[in-house]
């Protein structure tokens, strides 16, 4: 494949190959949600320390992120991504071989974090670096969309390997899909220089960055969103499992099936969102959809004693509202900063996402603790609560800057 997407064609090839590398380096997010319920038990951990070591992931990110995603202003972004997923994969072998409780699975899962960070905004890189600034934005959204994609799809993988082989050899088989990833883009990418990249430092500066207003905005946007996304990721196979427990009919699907079921249906969302994005005005679709997701939040939790089907439904509904607003605010923020500043904008952009993404299970987690604990209706709608407040405040404030 040619180092740059020239024509319409090049750009497709290049997208998918994007995309299914992506795919195949998110088996690391299913790694502790999938056996989640299976390893407080084995563990003895409250709600508040499962949060903690779902949280520790995003920690990792969080760290990582500013270096990786920031370097790839000096050096190829295929470089990077191809570093961060064997890092990732060393992760996830390390939680299934020496993982024996809260902080060695925390630390493992830290690790894995600190890959995906050099994975997801640097892969979204190796893509802008490509492709003609005036392609549009689709590319964007489908390598966004991808995301969601490979979550669901690692969520069966995990389910499936676990009932044949238990938790550890499945998790420790789910690391060859990072592996896999980082082969794929060595070898079929060609390299591309980032511009400006004798300017660059390998630390990025945030204040030119943030000089600009329409990155700032969707810096903050960014942030609440990742609180809600993965709040639920982390914590949506053990919701679904105790609403089972309550169904008075037996469902068709396991925990882990039913959640990547739900944020399956979600990824057309980001995709469809991001057009109708260009069609209403971004700034108008996003906090349309955030005050949506903020108030469906309440709603999914207090399904958790319905009948699993209408379970099911809502679930799908509200990570649905979730999703309409990912690629949008992605595409945003790439087309909004300068070139020259387009690694330093990411790392900020997903600094503040995935630093929300590591506190907002742990909040899901001792608010569950505090409302009754995870065998108590009222405790995880309560918890659900705790997701789409952000979205809430941020539609408000958002749409008295328009």
């Amino acid at each position: 494949m040619s180092a740059t997407a020239g024509s319409a064609s090049a750009t497709v090839r290049l997208t998918l190959l994007m995309c299914s590398a992506e795919v195949l380096g998110m088996t690391s997010l299913a790694a502790f949600p999938s056996f989640l319920t299976e390893l407080s038990a084995l563990w003895s951990l409250s709600g508040a320390e499962a949060g903690f070591i779902g949280g520790a992931f995003f920690f990792g990110y969080m760290v990582a992120v500013p270096f990786l995603s920031g370097a790839t202003d000096r050096v190829d972004a295929r470089v990077v991504f191809v570093l961060s997923n064997l890092l990732m994969a060393l992760g996830m072998t390390g939680f299934a071989l020496a993982a024996t409780g809260l902080w060695t699975g925390a630390l493992f899962q830290a690790v894995s974090g600190a890959g995906l960070a050099g994975c997801y905004m640097p892969g979204l890189r190796v893509l802008a670096d490509r492709v003609p600034h005036d392609a549009g934005t689709r590319h964007i959204a489908f390598y966004t969309s991808s995301f969601g994609i490979g979550t669901s799809a690692a969520l069966l993988v995990a389910g499936a390997l676990g009932r044949a082989f238990g938790w550890q050899h499945a998790v420790a088989l789910m690391a060859l899909g990072p592996v896999l990833a980082a082969a794929l883009v060595w070898w079929r990418i060609g390299e591309v220089k980032p511009p400006a990249a004798h300017e660059a430092r390998w630390l990025p500066r945030f204040g030119p960055v943030l000089a600009h207003p329409r990155v700032r905005i969707l810096v903050s946007g960014y942030a609440v969103h990742c609180w809600e996304l993965f709040g639920l990721r982390s914590w949506l196979v053990a919701f679904i499992a105790f609403g089972w427990t309550l169904s008075a009919a037996a469902p068709w699907l396991t925990p882990t099936e039913a959640a990547a079921l739900v944020m399956l249906l979600g990824q057309p969302a980001s995709i469809l969102g991001n057009e109708m994005a260009g069609k209403v005005g971004r700034s108008r679709w996003i906090v349309r959809v955030m005050f949506a997701s903020g108030l469906m939040c309440w709603l999914a939790g207090a399904a958790v004693g319905a009948p699993w089907w209408l379970l099911l439904a809502l679930l799908s509904l509200y990570n649905v509202t979730v999703m309409a607003d990912s690629a949008s605010l992605t595409a945003g923020l790439v087309h909004a900063a300068p070139p020259a500043q387009r690694g330093a904008a990411m790392a900020l952009y997903s600094l503040g996402g995935f630093g929300a993404g590591f506190v907002a299970p742990l909040v899901f987690g001792a608010a569950l603790d505090l409302s009754g604990g995870t065998n108590t209706p009222l405790a995880w709608t309560v918890a659900f609560g705790t997701l789409g407040t952000g979205c809430l405040i941020w539609a408000l404030f958002a749409r008295g800057e328009r």
